[in-house]
């Protein structure tokens, strides 16, 4: 067996807490869960609820053990008689949670193996935290980062002070990832599941483009234009749907820059197979649905607000361009006006009948008929 110096964990703690830059309650957090899990090792099952509490005053650590108050014990791992409980709790119930109490001494050698694990495990979870804590105002922002190690569905991304993900859904479709290069990455969140926290990075959602858009663009943070829709498919095309708050600026000659130099800011960075469709935003959604489909011709819209679908009546040549490749064109107008958009063809409409006229010479034997008569 191996002694357990509750004096020295306690001392640990100020160390540990210096040296991880964590809070002193969170290091003796750790460590409490460290003796509840060693303890169960050596005493309990698995299924046992086992809290612990260490005393910083006089140096001892006890394991609380829950059992349920039940009328007959299936488990004495996590039940209890009402006779048995009212022995601890003279006014236990049936349906009550009943904790005993156990000193803790000496662990096995196992269970102290148990508890070292458990320490460095979620010293390391706590220390994430910390470090993460700091990107919580970052989320909604683009920052550099440089890639650390390329596995076949996640990106590993340094930035600094923590390291993200980029999973294949958030990747830009067809670009390749060089470890040791910078890249430019969205922070979408931070994920916390039993694996501890995770900051998870994104290239190719619409956010990310629009992003690099708010800093091509001065006159977004002036209010002069703004973006009213977003759409993308990334690596492939995104649509943005942009408007003017000023009478006399041009919206998408604002976006497109001189030359096309804001534009083309952008796609170098999210890469140049990927197409940019700027068009204008209406209040008039038929007018809206037109411009979403550019470059195609629309003949006409009829809309169903109840449904939020749209029927689009396209002559024939321009049936193929306002549906796109693959259904791209209209999957993304669709998503950027926020109807469902079904492409039919214009009915052309039918040659007028043929008016009989009588060539001249019928006219002229019909002329010398009746001066005949």
């Amino acid at each position: 067996m191996e002694e357990i110096n509750v004096k020295q964990l306690i001392l640990a703690v100020h160390t540990i807490a210096e040296e991880k830059n964590l809070p002193e309650e969170t290091v003796l957090a750790v460590i409490e869960q460290a003796i509840a899990a060693a303890w169960r090792r050596d005493n309990g099952e698995r299924d046992q609820e086992v809290r612990s509490e260490l005393n910083i005053n006089d140096g001892t650590a006890s394991v609380y053990v829950a059992r349920e108050v039940v009328e007959e014990v299936g488990s004495n791992a996590v039940e209890i008689s009402l006779a048995d409980a009212k022995k601890i709790k003279k006014d236990a119930v049936i349906g009550d949670s009943i904790e005993e109490k156990h000193e803790v001494t000496t662990f096995g050698r196992v269970a102290a193996q148990t508890a070292k694990q458990v320490v460095l495990q979620r010293l390391r979870e706590a220390e994430r935290e910390v470090v993460l804590a700091e990107y919580e105002d970052k989320i909604g922002t683009v920052v550099n980062g440089i890639v650390q190690r390329v596995e076949p569905r996640v990106i590993r991304v340094d930035l600094g002070k923590a390291s993200g993900i980029i999973p294949q859904g958030e990747q830009i479709q067809g670009e390749f990832y060089n470890v040791g290069s910078r890249i430019k990455v969205y922070i979408k969140d931070i994920e916390r599941d039993n694996r501890g926290p995770q900051l998870i990075l994104s290239r190719g959602n619409e956010q990310f483009v629009e992003y690099l858009f708010h800093q091509e663009v001065p006159e977004i943070g002036t209010g002069a234009v703004e973006i009213k829709a977003i759409a993308r498919e990334a690596g492939r095309r995104t649509k943005l749907a942009v408007a003017s708050t000023m009478s006399g600026v041009d919206p998408i000659g604002t976006f497109v820059g001189g030359h096309g130099s804001r534009v083309q800011a952008v796609m170098n960075e999210i890469g140049d197979q990927e197409k940019i469709d700027i068009i204008a935003y209406d209040e008039n959604p038929e007018q809206f649905i037109k411009n979403a489909l550019s470059p195609a011709e629309i003949a006409k819209v009829v809309i169903d607000e109840v449904t939020k679908r749209a029927t689009v009546s396209v002559a024939e040549d321009q049936q193929s361009i306002a549906i796109g490749r693959a259904g791209q064109n209209v999957r993304l107008a669709s998503r950027l006006t926020g109807y469902e958009l079904d492409i039919e063809q214009a009915v052309a409409a039918k040659p007028a009948a043929p008016v009989h006229r009588k060539n001249i010479e019928d006219s002229l034997l019909d002329a010398v008929e009746k001066s005949a008569e």
